[in-house]
């Protein structure tokens, strides 16, 4: 996607267990899409361009890693043995662009604390375009060291049995061949694909409990390119501030969007704050009263004695509708916006429901926003506070009903009422 394009999609994400007895797992992953001057956004991976020349581009980010066990089925082999979580790496990445193809390398380490890992990657790939296809095959080799090995294919002395004896895989190098296609449906919907088949090294292959053959993951998506014929994020545009307070809410997600439930009476009563900035993506979007604008935001939950307070971090994107019939003497626009959160630590209200329901928790969540407000200018008639707007508003954390291990499997989630205050400067 180039240099300030945008999208949103949704893919079905398979892939062989290298687990004994694991089966195929299948996932469904949302597609957040970004492709700025400073900042992309790749599905599973956030990140900025420390810099970029026509020939070569220098990157550091945080990227989602497909390993470790599932929350929702443990095959036999993996009986007893303690969880081994999904990681977030941090990662530094280099690309060099030539014709006949671009030569990149990635240095990947455990930012989460699970295995405190470290993988080395360098490869090959191509770019290949005919008419409406492009197509990518891809070549790389993979150096991982022994914690990363060793946490998520050995067994520990713990966890040994008659049939699973202590195991530790050391270092080693993976070897994968991928090959990813997207086309172009019509001038804004791209349907993606791709399959990536991976041999690991010996020493995991001879791991009791892996299965030594070549493992095969595959994608297949449907993404909506917000960007063709837009100037999307130019220079000059104002910066969006957002400041919010809010109160847990017992009412789900759905019955807040059909105005069915409102209620803040929770036994906790945990509260948040947060400070958002945004930049116009998009302003009316073929012609219609619907405006684009991408947040980051930082939030505080205050537990009230519950837990400890701690930070939250989201990032999403946000659509505006304002063609009202009244819209013209008060600006009103309601709004929704979807992306990623991400919490130091999992909210109570969460930990809460998700223990009393025997479910697992995650702290790396979808995000929806939704919200509704008016102008303050057309209200009070000052034309110099025109664009700033009063509101109120929903923010929700959620695992998409269990489906995603992106986000842990997780099937619930937590609900925030808030009241904000958003201008431009």
């Amino acid at each position: 996607m180039a240099t300030g394009g945008a999208g949103l999609g949704l893919a079905l994400r398979f892939e062989n267990s290298p687990y004994r007895g694991g089966g195929t797992r299948n996932d469904l992953v949302p597609l957040y899409i970004y492709e700025g001057k400073r900042v992309f956004l790749e599905a599973y991976r956030f990140g900025l361009k420390l810099d970029e020349t026509p020939d070569s581009r220098f990157d550091v980010f945080l990227g989602y890693r497909f390993e470790g066990f599932l929350y929702d089925h443990i095959p036999a082999s993996l009986a007893g043995m303690a969880n081994r979580d999904q990681e977030v790496d941090l990662g530094l990445g280099y690309q060099q662009r030539r014709p006949w193809g671009t030569l990149f390398g990635e240095l990947l380490h455990d930012a989460a604390g699970g295995s405190n890992g470290t993988e080395l990657r360098a490869g090959y790939r191509y770019d290949w375009t005919h008419g409406n296809l492009k197509v990518q095959p891809q070549l790389a080799f993979a150096a991982r060291d022994r914690n990363l090995n060793n946490y998520y294919y050995g067994v520990r002395q713990s966890e040994a049995t008659a049939v699973r004896p202590a195991y530790e895989p050391g270092r080693g190098i993976n070897v994968e061949f991928g090959l990813s296609a997207v086309y172009r449906i019509s001038e804004r919907w791209r349907l993606l694909g791709g399959i990536t088949a991976r041999r690991f090294s010996s020493g995991v292959r001879a791991s009791p409990i892996v299965q030594d053959r070549t493992q095969l993951a595959g994608l297949l998506g449907l993404a909506y390119d917000f960007s063709p014929d837009h100037d999307a994020w130019p220079e000059g545009r104002p910066l969006i501030v957002k400041g919010l307070y809010g109160t847990s809410t017992d009412c789900d997600f759905a019955k807040v969007m059909l105005l069915k439930c409102f209620s803040i009476n929770t036994a906790d009563r945990t509260r948040i704050a947060a400070v958002e900035v945004g930049r116009p993506f998009i302003e009316r979007l073929n012609g219609w009263p619907l405006d684009f604008v991408g947040y980051l935001g930082a939030l505080h939950h205050n537990e009230r004695g519950l837990q400890e307070n701690s930070w939250q971090f989201n990032a999403y994107m946000k659509g505006y509708y304002y063609g009202f019939p009244w819209s013209q003497r008060v600006r009103t626009r309601v709004g929704l916006g979807t992306g990623v959160s991400y919490a130091e630590r999992v909210p109570f209200v969460e930990m809460r429901d998700q223990i009393a329901r025997a479910r697992n928790s995650s702290r790396l969540l979808n995000y929806l926003d939704l919200s509704a407000d008016v102008s303050i200018g057309d209200l009070v008639g000052a034309k110099s506070l025109r664009d700033t707007y009063a509101g109120l508003g929903v923010s929700h954390r959620s695992g998409i009903f269990g489906t995603s291990r992106l986000f842990g499997n997780v099937d619930g989630g937590s609900n925030y009422i808030y009241s904000y205050l958003e201008w431009r400067m």
